[in-house]
C-alpha cells in the first residue's frame, strides 16, 4: 500500500475541516433542543398541550400520552390537549368567548382577524381553564399558519410569541409557581405531488423554516425549551418508502407515532418504557380518555351550554352534565393509571353509575295548546298527506320495518339505484351517561321492485351527528362534528372498516348549524351549509380557512382543497342544489329565503358577511325553517315542471313548496307554482329530497313532536330519538323513468348517460367516470365530443357536461374549455368561467381568460368574471375588476364587485350608512328603543319569526306585530308574553295562528331594560305607535309572574287583560 503524499494528507485535512463546518452547520440548522435542558417529570405533574392542528389532531390518536404513562407510570401524570385548530399564540377564537384574546394585547398583533365575529358566552378563556387544571408544562404548538403570511408576517409573528411567552411565565396556574413551557415548530411539508394534486412544499418549506428559526430565537431569547419538529420531520419524510402525512401537511397514524416519541424525548428526555407490555391497554385508556375530555373542552351544542342559547334552559341542566363530564374524565384518568402500573383494564362503566345524578328535565310542551302527543303509523300517517291531483304518495320505508331509521337528516341514491340515508337519534347531542352515539348511514334497497323498501345494510355506525353526507368512488365523505371524515368500504362487502379524518376544526358549536346539507358540484367538489353563531378554523395544505357565522365550504377531493366559497349573513342554510347549468342555490332556513350563491361567493374576510343577493320566494309563500333543495328533472314528472325548484318546510306549514326559477337578466326570478305535499300530521317534518334513478321523487321525514331550540330545552323528554319515515312520490299517468345503467357501465355508456334529460341521473354518472381510469376516459371523451351532434338543441348542454369530466379528473380539457367559453348559450360560458375560476393551477393563461369573459356582452358571464378575480389575487385580479367597470353594474353585480375589491386590497366594505331612526321618542326612550332595535334583530330572537318588518310570515303561523292590541295594548299583557312565551291559537289582525311552535320565553335572556327596549321597539316601529315601555315597569311583571313555570296561551292572557276595543 502507498503512503499519502504530502499533497494528499493537506488535501484530507481540508475534507475533513470541511466535513467538521459542515456537521457543525448541519446541527446549527437541526435547530436542536440540546441547548435547553429537558424538563423533569414530577409525580401527579399537569401537564397541558396548546396550539394548532397539529398538536389538536394528537387527541385522535395518543401516541405522545401513551409514551408519557409507559415511561412514567408510577406518576399519574394528568394530562389535557386545549389546541384547536388554527390558534395562534395569541388568536384563539371561541364561539362562546366574546373576545378571541388569548392574553391582554394580543390584539395588536391581528388586522383582519380583530374583525368583530360577534361570538357570545360565558365559555372560559385560556388563562381561566389552565388555572383550573392546575397547568404545571405547557407544550405549545404554533407557526404552521403564520408561516402562510411569509416574511412579511415574520417580525409580527415574534413579537405575538414573545408576548405569549412572556405572559405565560408570569402566571402560577397551578398555585405555586410559572410553568414549565416548550414551544414546539411546525412540522415540515411532505412532497406527495408525484401522486396527489398538491402543492410540492418547496415554497411551504422555506417559510416554515423561516419561521422555525424564528421560534427557535425567540424561545432562546426567554430561556424556554425549544423543539425543532421541522427537522427531523423533513429527515423522516426521506427515509420512509410511504407516506407519513395524508395530504403534506396533517401527519397520518405513522407520522403521530413519530411525533409522539420526539416529543417525548425532545421535552422531557429520552428514558425507557417502563411499562411497554401495557402499551395496547393504556393507548385505549387514553383514546377512551381523550373522547371524553373532547366532550368536555369541545363540548358539541356548546351554544346551549355556554353560549347565547345557554337561557332560559340551559340552566337547568347543563352545569349538572359538565360536572357529570368531569367526573367520568376523571374516571378515565384513573382508567389509564391502573393499565399503566398493573396492566389491568378498569370497569369505567361500574365507575361511571357512580358519577352525579342529572337533574330531571321535564318538558313544557302543553298537548291541549300544541297537539297531539300520539304518532301515527303507516296508513294512519300516510292518509295525513295530502299531493295535488295526478300525483301519489306512498310510504317507502319506516321505523315500524326499519328501527335504525330514526331521526333520518340526509338522503343519497347510488350508482346501484340504493337509497343512502343519514339517521342521527342522538341529536340534539351526547348526553353524558347514556352509551356513546351509534348514528348510521343505512343503505335501503327495494329488491322485488314493489316500490317498498325490503332490505337494509348498515354502511357506517358509532357515529355521532352525520349531518351531511356524500358518496364517492373513493368512499363516503361524512360530516362529523369538528372533523371532515372519509369512510371506506375495502372489501366490497358494503360496510365501512377504515375511516380517516380529512380535515379538522370545523365549529359543532351549534350541533344543527354545523358543516351539513352535503352536495357536489360538477365537478365532484362536496359543498357544505354552514350556519350563525360557528366560528370554524380549519388548518389546510393551502393555509388556514377561517370561517365566521353562516356560510358555505366547497372541498376538492382532488386537490385536499376547502375553501369558505361564500360567507354570508344567514342563519343556516340547510339546502344546497345545482341548476342544469352548474348554477349553485341555497335555502336560507330562517329567513326563510332562497337565493343564488354565486353573487355572494367572492373571496371572504374574516368576521364580514358578503351581500346574499336577491331573495327569490314571493312573499305570500315564504315559510321558515326550511330544510332541502331540489330541482325538479325527471321525465316522469309533467313537462311544464321541468326547472322548478322544491322546498320543506317544518314548522307551520308542514310539507313541500314548488317554485318555478327563470332568467331574468343577470339573475333570476321565481313565482309560487303548487305546495307539492300537504301534512295533516303536526309531527311531519320533511328534511330532504332528491329524484331517484326511476325519476319518482323521495322524500325523508325527521317526524318529531318537538322542534325548535329556543322554545323548549335541548334535553326536552318529547324529543324524540327513535321515528323516521321515506316517502315516494309518483306521477302515475306518465311512464316511470328507465333507469340508466351506471354501476358497471362502459365509459362509452356513461358519456351517453351525458345526454339524458335527468340532472341526477347526470349527477351520478360524473361520480361513476371520477372513480375510472382518468386516461381511458380522457381519450374517449375527446371522441364523444367530437361525435356530438351540432344541430342538437343541447349541444352546448352536452359540449359542457364534457368540460365537467374532465375538470372532475383534474385534467381539464384545455382545448375544449375553450371552446365553451365561446360558446352561443351564455348559459355555457357562465358554467366555463366556473371551470376557469378552479382551474389556475392547471390553466396558465387564467387571468387572461378572466379578462375576456370580464368583456362578454352578457351581463352573468361577466358577474361569473367578477366573482372569480375575487380569488386569484390582487395583482391579477384588481385589472380585471378595474375592466368590469366599463360596463354596467348591476344590482346583481354591484355588491359583488364592490366585495371583490376591497377584499383584494385587504380591507371591509364600506358599509352603509344606516338611515337615522324617526321617532317622536326622544331621551331615555329613544335611548331603549336604539337598543330595542338591536336586540330585535338578532339572530334567533324577534326577527327570526316576526321578520325584519314586523309583518311575520302567515305561511308559516308567525303572525303580524302590525295593527294589532296585542301589541299596541296592555303592557302587562305583553310584558307577560315576553317573559314567559306564549303557546296555543292566537286571533291576529282578523286571522287565526295555530301557535303549534310556541314563542320563545325571553324571561331568562333579557334584562329588565332589554325587556323594555325590545318591547318599546316593536310598539313604535311598523306603523305601530305606542307609549314606551319602562325597566321599572318590566321589574314590577317579572317580580309578579317569577313563580309561573309555564308558557301564558292566549286565553290566559285575556282573561286576565281583555283585549281592548
Amino acid at each position: 500500500m502507498a503512503l499519502p503524499t504530502k499533497n494528499k494528507i493537506n488535501g484530507l485535512l481540508i475534507v475533513a475541516g470541511l466535513l467538521l463546518i459542515a456537521v457543525s452547520a448541519f446541527q446549527s440548522n437541526r435547530l436542536s433542543v440540546r441547548e435547553s435542558v429537558a424538563i423533569p417529570v414530577q409525580k401527579g405533574s399537569h401537564i397541558m398541550l396548546l396550539g394548532n392542528n397539529l398538536g389538536s389532531r394528537m387527541m385522535n390518536y395518543g401516541y405522545f400520552e401513551t409514551e408519557m404513562q409507559l415511561r412514567y407510570p408510577e406518576n399519574k401524570l394528568f394530562i389535557r390537549n386545549m389546541c384547536d385548530g388554527g390558534d395562534t399564540p395569541g388568536f384563539r377564537p371561541h364561539a362562546s368567548r366574546n373576545t378571541p384574546w388569548a392574553f391582554p394585547g394580543a390584539e395588536k398583533f391581528q388586522t383582519e382577524l380583530a374583525n368583530n365575529s360577534e361570538s357570545e358566552g360565558h365559555f372560559d378563556y385560556p388563562d381561566q381553564w389552565l388555572t383550573r387544571l392546575k397547568a404545571d408544562v405547557i407544550v405549545a404548538f404554533f407557526g404552521y399558519n403564520e408561516s402562510f403570511q411569509g416574511k412579511d408576517g415574520l417580525a409580527n409573528y415574534k413579537a405575538e410569541l414573545d408576548a405569549f411567552i412572556k405572559w405565560t411565565l408570569k402566571q402560577k396556574y397551578n398555585g405555586v409557581s410559572a410553568p414549565k413551557l416548550a414551544i414546539v415548530s411546525p412540522i415540515a411539508f411532505e412532497d406527495l405531488s408525484a401522486t396527489m394534486d398538491l402543492p410540492n412544499g418547496k415554497k411551504e418549506n422555506e417559510n416554515l423554516l423561516l419561521y422555525t428559526k424564528a421560534m427557535q430565537e425567540v424561545a432562546g431569547q426567554n430561556k424556554v425549551l425549544f423543539v425543532d419538529a421541522f427537522t427531523p420531520s423533513k429527515e423522516w419524510y426521506d427515509a420512509n418508502a410511504e407516506p407519513l402525512t395524508i395530504d403534506g401537511s396533517q401527519l397520518n397514524d405513522a407520522g403521530y407515532k413519530k411525533l409522539g416519541l420526539l416529543l417525548v424525548d425532545q421535552i422531557f428526555g429520552k428514558t425507557p418504557a417502563k411499562a411497554e407490555t401495557n402499551r395496547k391497554l393504556v393507548q385505549d385508556a387514553v383514546l377512551e380518555k381523550n373522547w371524553m375530555w373532547h366532550n368536555d373542552y369541545k363540548i358539541p351544542n356548546g351554544v346551549h351550554v355556554y353560549g347565547r342559547r345557554y337561557n332560559p334552559f340551559g340552566p337547568d341542566n347543563y352545569p349538572a352534565e359538565i360536572e357529570k363530564i368531569r367526573e367520568m374524565t376523571a374516571i378515565r384518568d384513573t382508567a389509564v393509571w391502573l393499565a399503566a402500573t398493573k396492566g389491568e383494564k378498569m370497569d369505567i362503566a361500574a365507575a361511571d353509575k357512580r358519577t352525579k345524578q342529572l337533574p330531571v328535565v321535564k318538558t313544557n310542551f302543553n298537548p291541549e295548546k300544541n297537539g297531539s302527543l300520539t304518532y301515527l303509523y303507516g296508513q294512519e300517517a300516510l292518509s295525513k298527506l295530502k299531493v295535488p291531483s295526478g300525483y301519489k304518495i306512498e310510504l317507502f320505508a319506516s321505523e315500524e320495518e326499519f328501527p335504525d331509521l330514526a331521526k333520518p337528516m340526509q338522503m343519497s341514491f347510488d350508482g346501484k339505484g340504493r337509497l343512502w340515508v343519514a339517521v342521527m337519534p342522538s341529536y340534539p347531542h351526547y348526553k353524558p351517561g347514556d352509551a356513546k352515539p351509534n348514528d348510521k348511514i343505512l343503505i335501503l334497497e327495494d329488491t322485488n321492485g314493489d316500490g317498498k323498501a325490503d332490505k337494509e345494510t348498515v354502511f357506517a355506525d358509532g357515529l355521532h351527528l352525520p349531518l351531511g353526507f356524500e358518496i364517492a368512488k373513493e368512499g363516503v365523505y361524512v360530516s362529523q362534528g369538528t372533523n371532515l371524515k372519509l369512510y371506506t368500504d375495502t372489501n366490497g362487502d358494503d360496510k365501512a372498516d377504515k375511516k380517516e379524518i380529512l380535515l379538522s376544526g370545523y365549529d359543532d358549536h351549534d350541533t344543527h348549524h354545523n358543516s351539513h346539507a352535503f352536495t357536489v358540484d360538477p365537478s365532484g367538489a362536496i359543498y357544505s351549509g354552514e350556519g350563525v353563531f360557528l366560528h370554524t378554523n380549519v388548518e389546510t395544505s393551502y393555509g388556514p380557512v377561517r370561517a365566521t357565522n353562516g356560510g358555505f365550504y366547497r372541498y376538492a377531493p382532488q386537490l385536499h382543497k376547502l375553501e369558505r366559497t361564500a360567507q354570508l349573513s344567514i342563519p343556516n342554510p340547510w339546502g344546497i342544489a345545482f341548476d342544469d347549468w352548474g348554477q349553485p342555490f341555497f335555502a336560507e332556513t330562517s329567513s326563510p329565503d332562497v337565493r343564488w350563491m354565486m353573487p355572494g361567493s367572492v373571496f371572504p374576510r374574516y368576521g364580514e358577511a358578503n351581500h346574499k343577493s336577491v331573495q327569490l320566494i314571493e312573499e305570500a309563500h315564504r315559510v321558515r325553517p326550511t330544510s332541502g333543495l331540489e330541482f325538479v328533472s325527471s321525465r316522469h314528472f309533467p313537462d311544464d315542471i321541468q326547472g322548478d325548484f322544491l322546498i320543506n318546510n317544518t314548522i307551520g306549514f308542514l310539507g313541500m313548496k314548488e317554485h318555478t326559477l327563470v332568467d331574468n337578466g343577470t339573475g333570476y326570478v321565481s313565482k309560487h307554482r303548487a305546495d307539492l305535499v300537504v301534512s295533516e300530521d303536526r309531527n311531519f317534518r320533511p328534511v330532504d329530497m332528491e329524484f331517484a334513478p326511476d325519476g319518482s321523487l323521495y322524500l325523508i321525514d325527521w317526524h318529531n313532536i318537538l322542534i325548535g331550540h329556543m322554545q323548549h330545552n335541548a334535553r326536552d323528554p318529547l324529543r324524540d330519538h327513535s321515528h323516521g319515515r321515506v316517502y315516494r312520490i309518483t306521477y302515475p299517468s306518465r311512464p316511470l323513468v328507465t333507469p340508466a345503467k351506471i354501476d358497471g357501465a362502459s365509459i362509452e355508456q356513461l358519456l351517453d348517460n351525458l345526454k339524458l334529460p335527468e340532472y341526477r341521473t347526470r349527477y351520478r354518472t360524473r361520480r361513476e367516470l371520477r372513480g375510472r381510469d382518468a386516461s381511458q376516459v380522457l381519450a374517449k371523451l375527446t371522441t364523444w365530443t367530437a361525435g356530438l351532434d351540432k344541430n342538437d338543441p343541447r349541444y352546448e348542454h352536452h359540449l359542457l357536461e364534457g368540460l365537467w369530466v374532465s375538470w372532475g379528473l383534474d385534467k381539464v380539457d384545455q382545448k375544449l374549455l375553450r371552446q365553451v367559453l365561446q360558446a352561443k348559450d351564455y348559459h355555457a360560458r357562465a358554467a366555463a368561467v366556473q371551470v376557469v375560476r378552479y382551474t389556475g393551477h392547471q390553466v396558465a393563461d387564467q387571468a387572461d381568460l378572466l379578462m375576456q369573459a370580464v368583456k362578454d356582452d352578457n351581463s352573468r358571464v361577466r358577474l361569473a368574471a367578477i366573482v372569480a378575480a375575487s380569488w386569484i389575487g390582487k395583482e391579477k385580479g384588481l385589472p380585471i375588476l378595474a375592466e368590469a367597470t366599463k360596463k354596467p353594474l348591476d344590482d346583481w353585480m354591484i355588491h359583488a364587485h364592490q366585495s371583490a375589491v376591497a377584499h383584494l386590497k385587504g380591507m371591509n366594505v364600506k358599509k352603509e350608512v344606516e338611515k337615522a331612526v324617526t321617532s317622536n321618542l326622544k331621551g331615555e326612550e329613544l335611548v331603549l328603543y336604539n337598543m330595542g332595535k338591536q336586540i330585535y334583530a338578532k339572530e334567533g330572537y324577534c326577527a327570526t319569526c316576526h321578520q325584519p318588518d314586523g309583518k311575520g310570515l302567515t305561511a308559516s303561523g308567525f303572525p303580524p306585530l302590525t295593527g294589532t292590541n296585542w301589541v299596541s295594548g296592555n303592557e302587562d299583557r305583553l310584558i307577560k308574553i315576553a317573559l314567559k312565551g306564549l303557546m296555543g291559537p292566537i286571533d291576529v289582525v282578523g286571522k287565526t295562528y295555530p301557535g303549534q311552535v310556541p314563542m320563545t320565553p325571553f324571561g331568562g335572556l333579557l334584562k329588565d331594560h332589554e325587556i323594555a327596549a325590545v318591547l318599546t321597539y316593536v310598539r313604535n316601529s311598523f306603523g305601530n305607535n305606542a307609549p314606551a315601555i319602562s325597566p321599572d315597569k318590566v321589574k314590577k311583571v317579572r317580580a309578579a309572574v317569577e313563580r309561573k313555570t309555564d308558557f301564558y296561551s292566549p286565553t290566559q292572557l285575556l282573561k286576565e287583560h281583555p283585549m281592548e276595543k
